[in-house]
């Protein structure tokens, strides 16, 4: 069997469908970093406050990736089979479950602010103090973003990437002129620092929604909801939902511990420390904005695939994208290399920050060809083609016998940053091993729906 596949209509689809993808997470970093330049002008204690603050953004943002994974994958296979009725019936009993998680997220957020921040910060009343607000504003906007993130998500189960896309834009423009409105108070707006940046974030979210509705419920073409098809239930499928799905928010869960935890491990050192963590996650979310986006589309080209039934060429495809993602993952790397110092420069830190994101950015390099090649084989590849449990397992595994216990020895042990953020990462390199046994054995394709399902 050739490495690659020699069908350019492959390769179009997996262009077709990753640039909206990717341009909606551009759109997305750059709203994260405009934010982050602005309040980086304020000083170490706002950049620190905001980071810390985000982190149970991306708790949430992990639980709607688990809900709208859940979709996604079924709904891609039912696509196959060109079952849109089982489809319509997926997306809208997920979206009941995105509603419940979605208010109780915000509320949880909103009332216990200073303890979850108290947590993460080891009690440094400062961060804490300056961060109270923000996160209170930004708790209130968790709601309307898990509606219109459940929808980006049920959209790309029938190949439409572009709601997503759109919706960033339209982010980008509001947040980022909000931003210099609230943020240094122009053209006669009050000076309000980071609790400015969280209102543009809210007053961002609720028009994203308002927009996802309309066009969902309005001009959508391919799938046609309308509001009555909120009534739309199937025991069935809600069994199947649950029995692929809870695999995968397993898996979601753990990446949120883990998530929580690093801030948690950082969070125990001094500002500057906390801000340089914050420039190094920051700018491997930019380097990694074409390798998500083609590792999205790579899943649902795996979902439709499976669903149709094409394991023959879902085998050469697999083949063909590990080979893509070793030369994504080394560019990736190369890149962070290059542009580590402009990027750095971009904040208004101390040079002991600037130093120590120096440090941290040689070791994100360092592991960006394992986080590409396993990112797109594991979640791509095994989860997209239907072994959902496994990869929970795997990173169970991975978070709470190497990456944790490994962490926190270092750090007990007064090891420098970069060791202990370098087990923070360690298993973007381990995983790689796994998913290249994994992938090649060709046991993870299964197909998920049911016959004659209506």
């Amino acid at each position: 069997m050739n490495w690659l596949v020699k069908d350019k209509n492959f390769y179009k689809t997996l262009i077709a469908l990753a640039i909206p993808i990717s341009l909606q997470n551009l759109v997305t970093f750059l709203v994260n970093f405009a934010d982050g330049v602005m309040v980086g002008s304020l000083g170490e204690i706002d950049i620190s406050a905001v980071h810390m603050s985000r982190q149970m953004a991306s708790v949430i943002q992990f639980f709607m990736n688990g809900i709208g994974t859940t979709v996604l994958v079924l709904g891609a296979q039912y696509f196959g089979k060109k079952n849109y009725d089982a489809i319509k019936k997926i997306i809208f009993n997920g979206f009941r479950v995105t509603l419940i998680v979605g208010a109780l997220y915000s509320l949880l957020n909103f009332v216990f602010a200073r303890q979850i921040l108290s947590v993460l910060t080891n009690g440094n009343t400062a961060v804490v103090e300056a961060g109270i607000p923000y996160q209170q504003i930004t708790a209130i906007s968790f709601f309307f973003f898990c509606i219109s993130q459940h929808f980006v998500y049920s959209l790309r189960a029938v190949q439409n990437t572009k709601l997503g896309m759109r919706l960033a834009f339209i982010t980008l423009v509001v947040n980022c002129g909000l931003n210099y409105l609230l943020i240094f108070g122009s053209f006669g707006f009050p000076r309000l620092g980071i609790v400015g940046a969280a209102i543009a974030t809210l007053i961002a979210r609720v028009i994203e929604c308002v927009v996802t509705v309309v066009y969902v419920f309005g001009y959508e073409k391919e799938l046609k909801l309308k509001l009555a098809d909120l009534r739309l239930k199937s025991a069935l499928l809600a069994k199947d939902m649950l029995r692929h799905g809870i695999p995968i928010m397993i898996g979601e869960v753990v990446w949120s511990i883990n998530t929580l935890y690093q801030s948690f491990i950082i969070g125990r050192y001094n500002e500057e420390i906390m801000s340089a963590f914050s420039i190094t996650v920051m700018m491997g979310n930019l380097v990694l904005v074409w390798a998500i986006g083609l590792a999205s589309a790579v899943g649902i080209i795996t979902g439709k695939t499976v669903g149709e039934g094409k394991y023959e060429l879902m085998k050469q495809y697999a083949k063909t994208v590990q080979v893509l993602f070793v030369i994504v993952g080394i560019l990736s790397g190369l890149l962070i290399f290059c542009i580590k110092g402009p990027f750095i420069s971009l904040y208004n830190v101390t040079d002991v920050t600037k130093a120590n994101a120096n440090i941290l950015m040689n070791v994100l390099a360092f592991v960006m060809a394992g986080t590409c090649y396993q990112m797109v084989g594991l979640a791509g590849l095994v989860k997209s083609g239907g072994d959902t449990a496994f990869v929970a397992i795997n990173d169970s595994i991975h978070v709470f016998l190497i990456i944790i216990p490994s962490a926190f020895i270092c750090y007990k042990l007064g090891a420098p940053i970069w060791l202990v953020f370098l087990c923070l990462r360690c298993d973007q390199l381990l995983k790689c091993i796994v998913a290249v046994v994994k992938i090649n054995r060709f046991k993870w394709m299964k197909k998920l729906t049911r016959e004659g399902e209506k």
